[in-house]
C-alpha cells in the first residue's frame, strides 16, 4: 500500500466533484433521507448505548487539539440528538450536520493528512461517527455506507473495541449512511459530558435479537515499500432472546498502513548481553 500525495489544485478539485456527488445524492436520487427531530422520551426501549472518553492518551497528539475536539463535538451533537429513522429512510451524517466551518462555531481539532496528525476546523469528529457506528451494528439498522480508517495511528491504549470498529468521515465526501429496513423508528440519542461522548440507539419497541460484535482474523504484512499494515475482520453474531445463535458472519473487513512500528517478536539468538 503505497501513501500518495497530490497538488492543492487536485484537492480542490476533488473535493468539489465530491460534493456535486454527494449533492446529488442527497436531493436527487430518490433515497427518503430522514431530516426529523423528536423527544427520546417518546422511545422508551433503549436498544444500545455506549460512550467513549473525549481525552485520550495519544502519543505525539497535543492536548489543546483534543480540548478544541470537545468543542466541536457538542456543536455536532447538538445537530444529530433527536434525530429520527422512520421505516424505510436513511440517516446520513453530514446531511444532518452540514459543513463544519468556523463561522458555525467549529474550532481547529486533530486530523489527519495522509496518515500525519494536523490541525483542522472541526476535527475530532470521527470519534463521534466511530461511536455512531459501533451502535448501529448492535441493531437491526442497515449500514449502507461507511469508510474505513486508511492509517493506524496510535498504537492500541486500553483498548476495548475491536481495531476497525469504527467509520471515519470527512465532509462530505466519507459520510455515515444507515438505513431502517424495519418496521419500527429508531431515535438517536447523544449527549457530551464533562469526561464522555455518550450515545443511544432508542426505539418505540423493544427488537427480538441482540448482536455481539467481534474480531475473528487479525494480522500484520510488511509491505515492499517499507510499510507495516494492519489487516483484521470483524464479525457481527446475532442471538435470539433465549441467546440461540441465529447468525454468524463477516461484516467488514479493515486494511490500515501503521504509522508506528509494531511490536514484533525478535528471534531469540538476537538478544545480547
Amino acid at each position: 500500500m503505497e501513501r500518495k500525495s497530490r497538488s492543492q489544485v487536485r484537492i480542490w478539485l476533488g473535493r468539489t466533484y465530491h460534493t456535486i456527488l454527494r449533492y446529488r445524492q442527497w436531493y436527487l436520487s430518490g433515497v427518503s433521507y430522514s431530516s426529523g427531530y423528536e423527544n427520546k422520551d417518546n422511545y422508551p426501549y433503549i436498544i444500545f448505548n455506549h460512550e467513549t472518553p473525549l481525552i485520550r492518551n495519544l502519543k505525539g497528539a497535543d492536548m489543546w487539539l483534543q480540548y478544541n475536539k470537545i468543542i466541536n463535538l457538542k456543536l455536532a451533537v447538538q445537530k444529530l440528538n433527536g434525530a429520527v429513522i422512520h421505516s424505510g429512510q436513511t440517516f446520513s451524517y453530514w446531511k444532518y450536520i452540514g459543513r463544519p466551518t468556523a463561522r458555525k462555531g467549529y474550532t481547529e481539532g486533530m486530523v489527519l493528512y495522509n496518515g500525519q496528525v494536523r490541525s483542522g476546523t472541526g476535527g475530532g469528529l470521527c470519534q463521534l461517527s466511530n461511536l455512531i457506528y459501533w451502535m448501529t451494528l448492535h441493531t437491526p439498522l442497515t449500514v449502507v455506507e461507511r469508510w474505513r480508517h486508511s492509517y493506524d495511528v496510535f498504537p492500541d491504549d486500553n483498548r476495548t473495541q475491536p481495531f476497525g470498529s469504527g467509520a471515519t468521515c470527512a465532509y462530505p465526501r466519507l459520510d455515515l449512511q444507515i438505513k431502517n429496513d424495519t418496521a419500527q423508528s429508531f431515535i438517536l440519542a447523544l449527549s457530551v459530558t464533562d469526561t464522555h461522548l455518550c450515545g443511544q440507539w432508542r426505539s418505540t419497541s423493544p427488537i427480538q435479537y441482540h448482536y455481539e460484535i467481534y474480531e475473528g482474523e487479525h494480522w500484520i504484512t510488511h509491505e515492499p515499500l517499507g510499510q507495516y499494515v494492519r489487516h483484521n475482520i470483524i464479525y457481527r453474531r446475532t442471538f435470539d432472546e433465549d441467546d440461540n445463535i441465529l447468525d454468524d458472519r463477516p461484516i467488514v473487513q479493515n486494511h490500515a498502513i501503521m504509522m508506528y512500528q509494531p511490536f514484533l517478536s525478535e528471534p531469540k539468538d538476537s538478544c545480547q548481553a
